[in-house]
């Protein structure tokens, strides 16, 4: 079917704000994943250092800067404009003032911190550990001794040993940029300031495609959601991906709009790339196939370039995973292969739509008479079945995978009947409610609808599809694939961080049905009061609950104060000193802290080997036989100071503080958070 010729738009020569955010935004993100990319190389060499990858940096700065400073704009107004802008910085202040301290790697933030502080220091993405500083080469031969800690992979062999980090590299590779300036407070605070381009490119899609001042507002109702602060508030990968895919389809618009093929390059480049910074950005990825497919249908000249740029940069990513991050991927292997069967699966619908409109085939009048209403009943009926679930479904996984434990044991703890195998993921639409509200939610459907229906009634005439088609297919199919499989252990809010992109689509879709409704819901109302007061009250539906939602959560300061007992713990080490784990959480949580920030060799116990008293003393006997002259073999504890107690040792407390952590709710939206012993114990093995 072929569509009615747009005529192109010229590019904006003035200096207006909005074509300055527009363009800042993509080149910003455009450096995000350049600076990503860029350490995948350097990092395999060990020179992600300030001397190399600065300058390069700077380089690849003004380059961005070159090619992106006369890609087309929408003109928009200066106050507009200014409004979006005041948002995002006003959201990068709230995040920075009440950041969070995830030191230790408890949960993903901690996690990237650490990696980040390694690559930082070391410059290298895989850590090598000469076997002779840990006693020597046949020590990781001995059953149950490890280097691996949650999120870090052993690699290599027992005579050249290895740490690999588990995820991506971006998360890394960017947030160690702030170490450079500032140690571990600076990265601390980067990721504030990145969720905040990210509400600053929502914001520009509102405005551009809304127009007037419902771009601020999209961005105040996205920047007030607590999902999005949470993350903005510790070194996440959400940030990073919400500043890369926001700055895509924001790209995404203004390519279909003018039918620029730079932009749709850019745009393509962004969605695609935002797997080297989270690597489930392949979900997105593929799901904009049909939508391209349909735009070559209609003769534009976007989605050649959109591909091109998709397909390049996800096997740049794909690749760059493969080769620093492959431990993680064939982790995840189980939740990849679908998307990649999905892609497929899709690429080839997208082939025969093509192939279709190029044959002359077109829908029967018939069916495109009643394609709108089809659209809009199939929006509505996928929604409420996706919120009905509940009622008919119960969801499991197998109780023997390690997030089933998980489960069991925050069940029993909250007096819920224990069904490890249990993932809640048939309240996912309840998940968004609590942030949200019911209302905006039924609005957001309705808008959800009604779109749809436009879209089909446009296609049906041979009409040019609006510049939104593809983030609005894109954003809902995602939404509804990650509300029916939200892949994440339930506890909340750590599990809120898979609606980082539902969220942002619900304000969006809310904030479109209210500008309708402003100006007279197309003809429809005859009293303009009554269409702007309906807006109002749509406004208001939205942002009453999600900041009531908030408000509790307003000044937490996740883990503050957690830096204190590490460096006691770092001051409390000695040149020459090689660190044991002989508890559960010492073995989870601090290996690679003292390895990364005290700069000491670290060894983990697996459980196994903490069951065997005999076997565990065995084994320290044989580290503290191969240590150097002048070494020696330190027991960790941080559970109690029973298990160094056990090994013949006299702990003493080097570190004790209580700080305040998430809560881990199943069932019920957190209000708050909780209290966190942080405990270490030290002693010298074999000394009193």
């Amino acid at each position: 079917m072929t569509a009615q010729p747009v005529p192109a738009i010229a590019p904006e020569t003035g200096v207006a704000l909005g074509g300055w955010l527009q363009r800042g935004v993509i080149g910003a993100a455009l450096l995000v994943l350049g600076t990503a990319a860029l350490a995948v190389p350097l990092g395999w060499v060990g020179w992600w250092r300030p001397a190399a990858a600065l300058p390069l940096l700077a380089l690849l700065a003004i380059m961005i800067a070159r090619l992106t400073r006369r890609l087309p704009v929408v003109r928009l107004e200066t106050g507009p404009a200014l409004g979006v802008l005041l948002v995002a910085v006003a959201s990068g202040w709230w995040g920075a003032a009440t950041h969070s301290s995830q030191v230790l790697p408890r949960r993903d933030a901690g996690s990237n911190l650490q990696a980040a502080i390694a690559l930082a220091e070391t410059g290298h993405r895989i850590l090598a550990v000469p076997a002779a500083s840990i006693g020597g080469p046949a020590i990781l031969d001995t059953p149950g001794l490890t280097l691996a800690s949650p999120a870090f992979f052993e690699v290599g062999t027992s005579a050249a040993p290895a740490i690999q980090p588990q995820f991506v590299i971006g998360p890394a590779a960017l947030y160690s940029l702030g170490h450079w300036a500032d140690g571990v407070g600076g990265v601390l605070i980067l990721a504030p300031w990145f969720a905040a381009l990210g509400v600053l490119a929502v914001g520009l899609i509102a405005a551009v495609v809304l127009r007037g001042w419902w771009g601020p507002i999209a961005a105040g109702g996205v920047a007030i959601l607590f999902p999005v602060l949470h993350t903005a508030r510790a070194s996440y990968s959400e940030p990073l991906a919400m500043v890369t895919l926001g700055a895509g389809l924001l790209a995404w618009v203004l390519a279909a709009r003018a039918d620029d093929r730079r932009l749709a390059l850019a745009a393509g480049i962004l969605i695609g790339g935002t797997c080297l910074v989270r690597i489930d950005g392949l979900r997105e990825a593929v799901l904009l196939l049909p939508v391209a497919a349909l735009g070559i249908m209609q003769g534009r000249a976007w989605p050649k370039p959109l591909l091109l740029g998709t397909g390049v940069s996800v096997l740049l990513a794909l690749g760059a995973a493969l080769a620093v991050s492959n431990q993680y991927v064939g982790q995840i292997a189980a939740s990849l292969i679908p998307l990649v069967v999905l892609g497929i699966a899709l690429g080839l619908f997208a082939a025969v739509l093509i192939v279709a409109g190029r044959r002359g085939r077109s829908l029967p009048r018939s069916v495109g008479r009643s394609l709108p209403r089809l659209a809009a009943c199939l929006a509505l009926l996928g929604g409420v079945g996706l919120a009905a679930r509940p009622l008919f479904m119960t969801v499991r996984q197998d109780p023997a995978d390690p997030g089933a434990r998980v489960v069991a044991g925050l069940q029993q703890r909250q007096g819920l009947p224990v069904d490890g195998g249990r993932t809640y993921a048939e309240h996912t639409v309840d998940w968004l409610a609590w942030w949200v509200g019911p209302v905006a939610l039924v609005l957001a459907l309705a808008a959800l609808a009604g779109l749809a229906a436009h879209l089909a009634n446009t296609w049906a005439r041979g009409q040019t599809l609006p510049a939104w088609t593809g983030p609005y297919v894109v954003a809902a199919a995602s939404t509804v694939l990650t509300l029916w499989r939200p892949g994440i252990t339930p506890d909340h809010p750590w599990a809120e961080r898979r609606l980082l992109i539902a969220l942002p689509f619900v304000v969006l879709l809310v904030t479109a049905a209210a500008a309708w409704l402003w100006r007279g819901a197309g003809g429809r109302l005859r009293s303009p009061m009554v269409g702007r007061s309906a807006a109002v009250l749509a406004i208001l539906a939205l942002v009453i609950p999600s900041a009531m939602a908030t408000w509790p959560h307003r000044s937490e300061r996740v883990e503050r104060g957690s830096l204190s007992p590490v460096f006691a713990l770092c001051s409390a080490l000695e040149p020459g000193d090689v660190v044991l784990a002989v508890d559960s959480r010492a073995a989870n949580e601090w290996p690679q802290v003292i390895r990364g920030i005290c700069a000491r060799p670290a060894l983990s116990t697996t459980s196994a080997l903490r069951a065997a008293p005999g076997a565990l003393r065995a084994a320290a006997d044989r580290i503290a036989a191969g240590l150097p002259q002048g070494g020696r073999l330190v027991l960790l504890a941080a559970d109690s100071p029973a298990a160094i107690t056990g090994l013949g040792g006299t702990p003493h407390a080097v570190a004790s503080a209580e700080v305040l952590e998430d809560d881990r709710l199943l069932e019920e939206r957190p209000e708050g958070l909780v209290p966190l012993r942080i405990d270490v114990w030290l002693a010298p093995y074999g000394r009193p």
